[in-house]
């Protein structure tokens, strides 16, 4: 057996860092569950808990933790919505971010914050900043008000590490609760929540780990936990964590259950290790081909530093304004794959536009090439467009 994908092969897929792909063995995992609930409904739903708990067996190994302490949530926004809601705060607090935060999740906590009459402090990472700097950066706006901090392992704009260690001891050391959101870590480290010392860590399996969509995780430790509640009050709402998250009701669950077919199938096919280390030169090397084309064309330098970068993840830089128009990166997204039948991640920071590439294991070489044939000088054009 090899690794095989769904994907369509007339698309050049760049952009595994928001959507992901599943493997074929994992969809047909999904579909045998999926046959079995519509097969015989009520004595799918009656053991769905039991099922749900084994999966959480098979999945709590791939990222270094006990099953006890990790609950299956849709993704890893709902997991911090899942925070928002069952946290509660004095009025007059604070809750810190980042500025490189994931928008929706960013918008979770200024909701928590507006329902207990508390403000949002948001910190300034530059993009270059190393480990020090940026923690530096973040711990710089905690007070005695401060109530929660919110901060991304690796951020979606800047495909970085933040140093969540190092915010998480200080916090620890103020008794400051900490959620740190790692929607792209999952298996993209091997072991993802070592030295990190959170309340709650957050994250997609269905983003590098390759999961069915709507598979995420929420790991608990500490005395946070006990607070927290599923999104949605249902018969298994008097349990303790994690169990109270195993029954939701008639929720299709099935992408869960096959969420550890897929992370086992890469490892049995391939090899996360290898994985990350192929994904890692990769992209490095498809970066470079794209900012020496970009540079061909503009004689500008199109290369990024940024400081702590998430290895399977690299930005080259947009020329002129493109991507900050109206509609930001994902207008360029669309125009690139409309014209192209091409799939890439386009974003913003600093007012700054940048193409952040991604790599994975179905990945060549002749992708990046290709995108830097075709892409480049369309984008080059776009970006001296009047109106």
């Amino acid at each position: 057996m090899t690794l095989t994908w769904a994907l369509d092969p007339s698309v050049r897929h760049l952009n595994h860092g928001s959507f992901g792909a599943v493997p074929t063995a994992a969809l047909q995992a999904q579909s045998a569950y999926r046959a079995l609930m519509e097969g015989a409904p009520v004595k799918w739903f009656v053991g769905v808990p039991q099922r749900i708990a084994q999966a959480r067996a098979r999945i709590a190994p791939h990222l270094g933790v006990s099953p006890d302490d990790l609950a299956l949530v849709p993704n890893a926004s709902a997991g911090a919505s899942v925070v928002f809601s069952s946290l509660r705060a004095d009025p007059g607090g604070e809750v810190v971010v980042t500025d490189h935060g994931y928008g929706a999740v960013t918008a979770g906590a200024e909701r928590f914050a507006r329902r207990w009459g508390c403000t949002v402090r948001t910190a300034h990472v530059p993009l270059a900043a190393g480990p020090a700097e940026a923690a530096a950066a973040v711990t710089a706006e905690f007070s005695d008000r401060t109530v929660l901090v919110v901060v991304d392992h690796v951020t979606s704009p800047t495909g970085r590490f933040l140093p969540v260690d190092l915010v998480c001891a200080a916090a620890r050391g103020r008794g400051i609760p900490v959620l740190v959101d790692g929607a792209h870590v999952p298996l993209m480290l091997a072991d993802p929540l070592a030295g990190v010392d959170c309340d709650v860590w957050v994250g997609n399996l269905h983003k590098f780990g390759c999961a069915p969509r709507g598979s995420g995780v929420l790991v608990a430790r500490g005395p946070v936990r006990g607070q927290l509640h599923p999104l949605i009050d249902s018969w298994g709402a008097g349990k303790p964590f994690p169990a109270s998250f195993d029954e939701q009701g008639t929720l299709d669950f099935t992408s869960w259950l096959a969420a550890p077919d897929a992370l086992d199938a890469v490892e049995r096919e391939v090899g996360w290790k290898v994985v990350r280390e192929d994904a890692a030169a990769l992209v490095a090397e498809g970066a470079r081909l794209v900012a020496d084309a970009f540079a061909g064309l503009t004689g500008e330098d199109h290369r990024v530093d940024v400081g702590m970068p998430a290895t399977p993840f690299r930005l080259v830089r947009l020329p002129g304004r493109l991507g900050l128009g109206p509609g930001g990166g994902n207008a360029v997204r669309d125009r690139v794959l409309a014209a192209f039948d091409v799939e890439a991640a386009f974003t913003a920071f600093g007012g700054q536009g940048f193409v952040r590439l991604s790599a994975h294991a179905y990945n060549t070489l002749d992708d990046y090439a290709d995108f830097a044939r075709r892409c480049v000088p369309a984008l080059v054009g776009w970006s001296r467009e009047r109106g």
